[in-house]
């Protein structure tokens, strides 16, 4: 019985790998065309600018490059950084979960005009979203008067960099997890309520195992935007030196002041940390599609 399921799986699977080669049977240099069209826009748009900082970075040497590196004013722009989006991140994770239970699983007014607002900073252009808290949270803002007289500080501050971090990434993972969790159904949900599984026991042992590939995924895409925002948080910062700039801002402080050595080795730095973030998104990439590929198997057998 088994090789006989073995034969038919390899059957089908040759019938598949046949038909898919027929529908793209195109001649070998409409090929190679759009390979080398691919190839020649990765070298132009994405390979030469990284190593064009890498080699700027260094035109001074690697002691200028290290100085730059310990400074006190990067170091405290790494600390800023990595601080918003370690606050940020975890905020909207659960924010865009809990959004995408609610969306994907249950109907209720006001449905779509949640998934509205969730798309919202999407249209809406970062430096717009700075200028929004100045005119809410400014000293001439809505609430600037109530806040200076409870020596309250947000413009200009750690915190205001958070909220405009967490503004504009708001729709990463709730966008990541939407039609994931709308593909999947509520079956399997259904299903353990009526062996009567509760609420927090479906979530944790059915929805939450079903996307998880994809909530990793929202959450890297999530924290890459958080470390490399600029709009909001520069108009947000007041660019106080030591203090409320982050890594893109003191690439920009650098940059005019022509200090470009310096400017590109911390431009370095984010360079890292996207080449980071990418290696993750693909080893994600890679085990979901694994998984996908085992319950694939399963499924047939």
């Amino acid at each position: 019985m088994a090789g006989t399921i073995s034969a038919l799986y390899k059957s089908s699977n040759k019938e598949s790998r046949y038909e898919s080669n027929a529908a793209t049977r195109e001649p070998i240099w409409i090929k190679w065309t759009l390979v080398a069209i691919a190839l020649t826009f990765f070298a132009i748009f994405l390979l030469l600018p990284l190593v064009v900082v890498l080699v700027e970075a260094l035109s001074k040497g690697w002691s200028v490059y290290w100085e730059t590196l310990v400074d006190s004013e990067t170091l405290s722009a790494v600390w800023l950084t990595l601080t918003a989006a370690t606050i940020a991140v975890p905020l909207n994770l659960i924010f865009g979960v809990m959004a995408a239970w609610a969306i994907a699983k249950f109907d209720f007014r006001g449905k779509y005009f949640l998934i509205t607002l969730i798309d919202l900073p999407f249209s809406v252009s970062p430096v717009v979203a700075g200028l929004i808290y100045v005119l809410v949270f400014g000293a001439q803002g809505w609430f600037g008067p109530w806040l200076a007289e409870h020596d309250i500080k947000i413009i200009f501050t750690t915190t205001g960099i958070v909220l405009a971090t967490i503004f504009v990434t708001f729709p990463f993972i709730a966008r990541e997890l939407i039609p994931l969790m709308q593909a999947q159904g509520k079956e399997e949900e259904e299903a353990a309520v009526v062996l009567g599984a509760k609420g927090w026991q479906v979530f944790w042992h059915i929805t939450l195992p079903n996307v998880k590939w994809g909530l990793i995924y929202g959450v890297i895409l999530c924290n890459a935007r958080a470390m490399g925002e600029f709009g909001a948080v520069s108009v947000v910062s007041g660019h106080i030196r030591g203090l409320t700039n982050t890594l893109p801002l003191q690439v920009e402080i650098l940059y005019n002041e022509y200090q470009f050595a310096a400017a590109f080795a911390v431009a370095s730095l984010l360079a890292l940390l996207a080449l980071v973030t990418l290696g993750i998104k693909t080893w994600v990439e890679f085990q979901a599609s694994k998984t996908m590929q085992s319950v694939s198997l399963e499924h047939e057998v």
